[in-house]
């Protein structure tokens, strides 16, 4: 199917639309809990199994200011190169999330979507101590729980954890140690 130069022209606009340059300043100071990330990052990611097996690669991380700069929009890569044979336990990534400041609730309105996978997961997110805690539910009824820690200018940890009906006790699921790209 060929692009029309009106199509072609559309998509640049799209790109320039929803892409933004900084923060919004209405809300800038609270924008800045996830606007600290925004950049390219280099991953290694370690995906849990149930039984204590673990599998590691190496992925990226990508996240800008989009939505007239009300918006954190970051696109996930697992394992890096995208496309290269299935991760064990978490399976190949390629997704994004939209994270929203909801100033009506001074917390942030969180949207996981990963098509390849089918996961979708709606959280609400807010800053706890140095910390930043996501927190919500999957569609079998599992709480989630991610959080982003041991924060840096160049470094962060992330942990993504999940807790069942019967469980007492949060289980790991993946931890993801994150570098900023330099240059």
């Amino acid at each position: 199917m060929l692009i029309s130069r009106r199509q072609e022209i559309d998509m640049t606009d799209f790109a320039r639309l929803l892409r933004a340059d900084g923060p919004n300043p209405e809300h800038a100071a609270a924008l800045q809990l996830y606007g600290r990330f925004v950049g390219d990052w280099d991953a290694e990611i370690t995906a849990r199994g149930a039984d204590g097996t673990k599998h590691t690669a190496p992925g990226e991380i990508h996240f800008g200011w989009v939505l007239e700069g009300r918006a954190v929009q970051d696109v996930w890569i697992i394992p890096r190169p995208a496309g290269a044979p299935a991760f064990p336990i978490a399976g190949n990534w390629y997704g994004t999330t939209f994270r929203v400041y909801d100033p009506s609730m001074s917390a942030w309105r969180i949207s996981w979507f990963d098509p390849a996978r089918s996961v979708f997961r709606q959280q609400i997110g807010r800053p706890r101590g140095e910390d930043i805690v996501q927190e919500g539910t999957t569609e079998a009824g599992e709480l989630t729980r991610w959080s982003f820690v041991e924060i840096t200018d160049d470094s962060f940890h992330w942990l993504g954890e999940i807790k069942t009906a019967t469980a007492t006790d949060w289980r790991l699921v993946v931890d993801v140690r994150a570098a900023r790209r330099k240059g």
